[in-house]
C-alpha cells in the first residue's frame, strides 16, 4: 500500500506507476500509439464513441433528432473501446488530438471537418438543426450556461469522485471525501434549479438537460460507481429524480443511452448504430445499467 503521507519529487517521473484500472492505457504524452484508419459508413456523420456519460451525451443527442424528425441527423456510430486503447490509433488522433470520446466527423457539407469534445458535439448539432437550443438571447444562455456547467463538474464527478472511490487502487479518505462533497454540491445546484422549473434550461427540454442526463441519472438508478447513490445520499435529491424520471421515458433517450454499449446484458448493448432498424430487438428501457 502507498505511503499516505507521499512526499512529492522536485520532478514528477513519468515512470511512476499510477497502478488502478486505468494504468494501462493512461499516459503524460499525446499522440498516436498505433497506425490505423478508422471505419466510415456512409451517412452524413459519422461518431466515434463509447456509452460512457460523455459518450451518451452525443448518442442521445442524435437519436432525440432524428425522433424530432430530422432526417439529415443520419449518423453511423463506431465503438472505440478505450480499455483497449483504441483512442491512440492514428484515424482516432486525427479526430480527437486529445484521445477521448465522443469524436464526431461532420461529411454532410462538401468538405468533411471533425468536432470534437462532448460540449462542443452538442452544440454543433443543435445550431446545424435548429434544435434544442433557443433562439431569444436570454433563453439560450440560460441553457448554454447549464450545459458548460456540466463540462466543467464533470471531471469532478468521474475523474474525481469515480476514480478515487470505485477505480483508484487504494482507498484514501481525503480524495474521497473532497470529492463526494463536491459532488454532493453538484446535485445541490441541479435539485435547486429543478425546484423551480421543469428542465434545466427552462420550460421546455433542450441541450441543458441532454448534456446532464448522462451524468446525474446513473446516481439516482444507482447503476454507476458501485454504491455510490447509497454513499452519497442520492436519495435526497428528489428534484433531480423527478427529473430522471421524466427524462429517462423520452423514446430518443432510450435508445441513446444502449448506443456503442459493450458491456451488461447483450439485449441492452448497440456496439454500432448504421440504421435505426439495428434497434429492432433490443431491449429500451428508463434505466440502461452502466
Amino acid at each position: 500500500m502507498a505511503d499516505p503521507t507521499y512526499t512529492p519529487p522536485a520532478v514528477w517521473s513519468a515512470d511512476t506507476v499510477s497502478g488502478g484500472r486505468f494504468a494501462t492505457i493512461n499516459s503524460p504524452t499525446a499522440g498516436p500509439r498505433e497506425d490505423k484508419p478508422l471505419p466510415e459508413g456512409d451517412h452524413p456523420f459519422q461518431l466515434y464513441s463509447l456509452a460512457t456519460p460523455n459518450g451518451v451525451k452525443a448518442t442521445i443527442m442524435f437519436e432525440e433528432l432524428l425522433e424530432a424528425g430530422h432526417d439529415g441527423a443520419e449518423y453511423d456510430a463506431w465503438t472505440i473501446n478505450i480499455s483497449e486503447g483504441e483512442q491512440f490509433t492514428s484515424g482516432f488522433v486525427g479526430v480527437n488530438p486529445n484521445s477521448k470520446i465522443p469524436a464526431l466527423l461532420d461529411k454532410s457539407g462538401p468538405e468533411a471537418f471533425r468536432v470534437f469534445e462532448s460540449g462542443a458535439i452538442l452544440v454543433h448539432l443543435a445550431e446545424k438543426f435548429g434544435a434544442f437550443l433557443p433562439a431569444d438571447p436570454r433563453a439560450r444562455a440560460e441553457v448554454l450556461s447549464w450545459v458548460f456547467w456540466q463540462v466543467a463538474s464533470g471531471p469532478f464527478m468521474g475523474g474525481g469522485f469515480g476514480h478515487f472511490y470505485a477505480y483508484a487502487p487504494e482507498k484514501y479518505e481525503y480524495p474521497i471525501n473532497r470529492y463526494a462533497m463536491e459532488t454532493k454540491r453538484i446535485f445541490d445546484v441541479a435539485d435547486r434549479r429543478l425546484a423551480e422549473s421543469r428542465f434545466l434550461g427552462g420550460d421546455e427540454y433542450s441541450l441543458a438537460d441532454i448534456a446532464n442526463f448522462p451524468w446525474l441519472a446513473p446516481f439516482v438508478e444507482g447503476i454507476i460507481y458501485n454504491d455510490a447513490k447509497t454513499f452519497l445520499s442520492i436519495g435526497e435529491y428528489r428534484n433531480v429524480a423527478r427529473w430522471v424520471e421524466d427524462i429517462a421515458q423520452r423514446p430518443g433517450v432510450q435508445r441513446g443511452r444502449i448506443v456503442n454499449k459493450v458491456w451488461g446484458d447483450p439485449e441492452s448493448q448497440l456496439r454500432e448504430r448504421h440504421a435505426a432498424s439495428d434497434f429492432d430487438g433490443k431491449q429500451l428501457s428508463p434505466s440502461a445499467p452502466v
